[in-house]
């Protein structure tokens, strides 16, 4: 069972790990001052390749959800966390995008009545100031558009990710087809900003084609299957404490791939960062129990994380339904603003 508990974590710790090349494939192959461009090319491609593979769409309510959840988690984030990355210098989007899960652990108390402890904020805190050792420069003032877009985007992920995981997945639906239905419904949010704000499509070049086609294949379509199945077994919060990884990743390549150097007080931090994302999966039991006990009325037992992880859709109706508390009645009619998140800077 501990076994297949690490697998999950490994699995879903693969998408921030993919997330942290972005800034290097982006630098190195695509054209240069086309963030809502990148954004789309990211997400909707990868959403309508998923949509043909399930060939399943929302039904009710799930119009509506996941139009929602691809506007946090997808439609709105991409831009905002552009937009952060071209103002704020020396990764200071990297630094407030880091702030993620303390972000997830207050909406996780309002939205899914998970008490936070003192370990999981203090975790928050060390990861924060990992991040910060590994990618914050010396720099001038800083740009309060890109402060404020760098707030929005780690808030709006929070909230998609909360979101997600106090939703759950339709009957019969598994993860693939909610990533797909979030990247599409995110990227046509984002078409017609590109077009507004910088015109037709550049031309692409080998390189950039391919950028392109890795951005929204691997990095995309595939990384967000794997977040969002994680969200699906784990708690917010412990999925959330993954985050950090991505600009330890991009750190990594840099050094790597592109001659960067890194010195004593970034690998410090990358030190702190990793202990924190580490120390946010211990002790902590499977999402799926903490979900179902929040699950809406009539609502079916997810099977444990544990037991089944590599589950794509959800259990029959043979299962029974959840016996709701009263407490949710009141945390449903809670409101949350809605902002712009597990993601970091260009290079998430």
């Amino acid at each position: 069972m501990a076994a297949g508990r690490a697998t999950l974590i490994a699995l879903t710790a693969l998408a921030p790990v993919s997330w942290g090349t972005t800034y290097a494939v982006t630098t190195e192959f695509l054209p240069p001052g086309r963030p809502l461009f990148t954004g789309l090319m990211r997400a909707l491609p990868a959403g309508l390749v998923l949509l043909a593979l399930v060939r399943v769409l929302p039904r009710g309510a799930w119009w509506w959800r996941a139009s929602v959840l691809g506007a946090l988690n997808i439609g709105a984030f991409f831009p905002l966390l552009f937009l952060a990355a071209y103002r704020l210098p020396g990764g200071m989007a990297a630094v407030v995008g880091s702030a993620g899960p303390l972000f997830v652990v207050a909406l996780s108390a309002l939205l899914l009545g998970q008490r936070p402890t003192a370990r999981t904020v203090l975790t928050g805190v060390v990861a924060a100031s990992g991040v910060s050792l590994v990618v914050l420069r010396a720099a001038g003032a800083l740009d309060l558009v890109g402060v404020l877009a760098a707030l929005a985007s780690t808030a709006s992920m929070s909230v998609g990710t909360v979101l997600t995981q106090r939703w759950g997945r339709p009957e019969g639906v598994g993860p693939l087809a909610l990533a797909g239905w979030q990247l599409t419904a995110g990227g046509l949010l984002i078409a017609p900003l590109a077009l507004l704000a910088e015109g037709a499509p550049p031309a692409l070049d080998a390189p950039a084609a391919g950028g392109y086609v890795y951005l929204a294949l691997a990095n995309t379509a595939v990384a967000y299957w794997l977040w969002f199945r994680g969200i699906g077994h784990l708690s917010a919060t412990q999925v959330t404490f993954l985050g950090p990884l991505s600009p330890l990743t991009a750190a990594v390549v840099g050094w790597a791939a592109l001659g960067e150097a890194l010195t004593p007080p970034q690998v410090a931090g990358m030190a702190l960062a990793f202990g924190a994302t580490v120390a946010g999966q211990i002790g902590r039991g499977p999402g799926a129990g903490a979900t179902a006990s929040f699950a809406p009325r009539g609502a079916k037992v997810a099977r444990s994380a544990v037991a089944a992880p590599e589950g794509d859709a959800q259990p029959d109706s043979s299962r029974e339904p959840v016996r709701q508390p009263r407490a949710m009645d009141r945390s449903m009619r809670a409101t949350v603003a809605r902002g712009s998140s597990t993601s970091t800077t260009r290079r998430s």
